[in-house]
């Protein structure tokens, strides 16, 4: 039963098209078309048109309740949001909802061009309305099915690198992340391997230390060939019991070592699986070198971070003077560059006329220029690449629960945090000969953010072995060519800009 309104358009009560002779206006397909098209846009506005008000006024509440919702929750809730798309189990339900939301958006549209369309089209204006309908569809479920796609992919990678539960397996308390403690120690490692290498060779070792409340951070790098380290007690030093030495040529005993002999020697660290005896090892030694608890580590693989660098773009850095690198003399240039992913990787590793130290300050420079341009647009357009990058570079034992964390921590380190750097390299420590105790009272000192003085304390470190080349040990000529760092400096001043 239809009823008439003033100006002729026939009402009914139910949701099926209004033929023309029930006294449907007059209309082309265009018409159709812009209803349909402004109900894409604002649900109900075609039903409301023709007449189908019960259908017409829930669309648009359906419509309003979700613009409104969505509104909200990103003004009032954007924390939670975040922590939220870092758990696996609600990227899975929100990637369903938006599919299912597109569904049922493509469906508000095909409904609406069928209610305003007339009956007695020709087959010309028919079929063209057909496929601009189709088109129209297409339009509206294509940014559902790429966020959908970019949800499934973001949870791939979060649970390929990330696991459940602390390092034990054991849940972990998400109310109170840093169990009360008012720091967070993360090893950051980089890996040197490479296919005429066997195993993983930490070149790039540096504990942050971060403060849980302001996000401010001290950098305290080791240099890779530290020597006469005492590994931690147990089956490791047992078998090293004044120092590791390595087995032969082949291991003569510095620190980046460490990681792979482990690997290679499971009894070290027993009841330790495949690919975690290594870090465990590491973190533990450090830990004791340092007289720092390690928390957690993260391993960036040096040639997957040239395909991250690569992801995003290339990464902008000043370099001050030329850099020669690779066997072929090829020339990173001085001056305002951006870096492919291959050049960055060299900037980070050569030591072609310079050496271990030098390279170790422009890796953290390098990590700082990232950090920096990794901007959250760059991320989103360039998703898909970056993930499976990040997959293929990242390792590391930070639980999954803990990652909204670590989010709004890393947010306060990007946005103003103050990052210092100590750096224990010639001439403040000679790394065949260390000094133990000073390392630990500056490491202790640069984290409690007290003065640094020179060390009237003899070296506690095991007997002392001859340096093995120029550049991997410091002795007297060194230091007396400069005075050493021995308290933390401004990665912000020490990094070109």
């Amino acid at each position: 039963m239809a009823s008439r309104l003033a100006d002729g358009r026939a009402q009914r009560d139910d949701d099926t098209p209004v033929q023309a002779g029930d006294g449907a206006p007059a209309g082309g397909v265009q018409r159709a078309l812009g209803l349909t098209l402004a109900s894409a846009l604002v649900w109900g506005v075609a039903h409301l048109w023709a007449g189908r008000r019960v259908a017409g006024m829930i669309l648009l509440g359906l419509f309003g309740v979700l613009v409104i919702a969505g509104a909200v929750t990103t003004a009032l809730f954007r924390g939670d949001l975040v922590r939220l798309a870092l758990q696996p189990s609600w990227l899975s339900a929100f990637a369903v909802g938006l599919l299912v939301l597109a569904l049922v958006w493509v469906t508000v549209v095909i409904r609406s061009y069928q209610v305003a369309r007339p009956d007695d089209l020709p087959t010309g204006a028919r079929t063209a309305g057909a496929v601009t309908v189709t088109v129209l569809c297409f339009a509206v479920a294509v940014p559902f099915t790429w966020a959908a796609h970019s949800t499934y992919v973001a949870r791939d990678t979060l649970t390929s690198i990330f696991r459940s539960g602390d390092s034990n397996g054991r849940p972990v308390n998400t109310a109170d992340p840093w169990n009360g403690q008012s720091r967070v120690n993360v090893l950051l490692l980089g890996g040197d391997a490479a296919p005429n290498r066997v195993g993983v060779r930490t070149d790039s070792m540096t504990l942050a230390s971060v403060d849980t409340e302001t996000g401010d951070t001290v950098l305290l790098g080791l240099p890779r060939n530290l020597e006469n380290f005492h590994l931690p007690p147990g089956p490791a030093r047992d078998r090293f019991p004044y120092g590791f030495t390595g087995d032969g040529a082949g291991t003569p005993g510095l620190l980046n070592e460490v990681y792979q002999y482990a690997e290679e020697h499971p009894d070290l660290v027993p009841g330790v699986t495949k690919n975690q005896r290594g870090p465990e090892l590491l973190k533990a030694t450090i830990s004791g070198i340092l007289h720092q608890r390690v928390d957690y580590y993260v391993l960036v693989d040096m040639r997957g971070f040239a395909d991250i660098v690569d992801a995003i773009g290339g990464v902008k850095i000043r370099i001050p003077e030329d850099i020669l690198y690779s066997r072929e003399n090829r020339v990173l240039k001085a001056g305002y560059r951006t870096l492919s992913g291959k050049e960055a990787l060299w900037y980070g590793r050569s030591r072609t006329n310079s050496d271990d130290y030098t390279r170790m300050g422009r890796q953290k420079c390098l990590m700082r220029a990232v950090a920096q341009q990794a901007d959250p647009q760059t991320v989103l357009t360039k998703f898909d690449r970056l993930a499976a990058a990040t997959k293929r570079a990242i390792s590391t034992d930070i639980p999954q629960e803990l990652l909204p964390a670590f989010m709004s921590l890393s947010g306060k380190v990007k946005n103003g945090a103050k990052i210092d750097s100590l750096q224990f390299v010639p001439p403040l420590i000679s790394t065949g000969d260390p000094d133990f105790a000073l390392i630990r009272r500056l490491a202790a000192e640069a984290v409690a953010g007290g003065p640094a003085k020179p060390s009237t304390t003899p070296s506690s470190s095991p007997t002392a072995s001859a340096s093995r080349s120029p550049n991997t040990t410091g002795g007297p000529s060194s230091s007396a060519t400069k005075p050493p760092q021995s308290k933390p400096v401004s990665l912000a001043a020490t990094c070109p800009s």
